[in-house]
């Protein structure tokens, strides 16, 4: 068991996409967890998140919402902007947030929960993925950026994870899915929430200060190319 004892991490968006396992996880490992289940659509929300729950050793930026799956023809600027609004803006406000308190005691972790939609072409999925993908950009020339300062950005790339936001307890009952996970997916099934969740542990302790401004595809191979 990886120990996260004497350490406080904040959960964003804590009861939809990785929140829940991630709280359940990171307390099973030893860490104080602040559970936030707001999602931080305006600008004055991200830097009220992080005032509330500092001092803060790790950040895990968990953003999501359930996946549009317009074709590229239809993709209006409604569905753009709410997509960006949920998932990107919120981003370099709560990582602007954090910083000032992680320096102030010598260093800190941030993980964003991210797609490999970004690193992998999917039909109907342009404005989602797009946003995905402006995470992972962001985490690249973040992390690189912060490392000087001990503070570790990274983000994990997932799909075929076990979740409730976009693999539902009805959507995997379904055989056609179950189909699917074992034509597409080389592991034949759904990566296990918790399997996920050690794996941010992980990158949240003193043995991953190693990693700046990576992207950890998590996605039983179906990334792999």
């Amino acid at each position: 068991m990886i120990d996260l004892s004497n350490q406080r991490i904040l959960v964003t968006q804590a009861k939809d996409f990785m929140g829940p396992a991630l709280c359940h996880e990171l307390s099973l490992c030893g860490a104080t967890v602040i559970a936030d289940d707001r999602i931080p659509l305006e600008p004055q929300d991200a830097q009220a998140i992080i005032d509330a729950a500092v001092p803060l050793d790790a950040l895990i930026i968990n953003l999501a919402l359930p996946a549009p799956s317009t074709p590229v023809s239809q993709i209006d600027d409604s569905e753009w902007l709410n997509v960006f609004n949920v998932m990107v803006n919120p981003l370099p406000r709560l990582v602007r947030a954090a910083i000032p308190g992680m320096k102030a005691q010598g260093g800190g972790k941030i993980v964003v929960m991210g797609s490999a939609s970004a690193l992998r072409g999917m039909k109907r999925a342009a404005s989602y993925s797009a946003a995905r993908g402006a995470q992972l950009a962001y985490v690249q020339a973040a992390g690189v950026e912060l490392a000087p300062d001990n503070i570790q950005i990274n983000a994990v790339a997932q799909n075929f994870v076990d979740n409730p936001t976009y693999f539902p307890p009805e959507v995997q009952a379904n055989p056609r899915f179950q189909e699917r996970l074992k034509r597409e997916v080389p592991l034949g099934r759904l990566v296990k929430a918790e399997e996920d969740a050690r794996f941010v542990a992980y990158l949240c302790s003193d043995a991953a200060s190693c990693f700046v401004g990576q992207v950890f595809p998590m996605s039983g191979g179906w990334a792999v190319k």
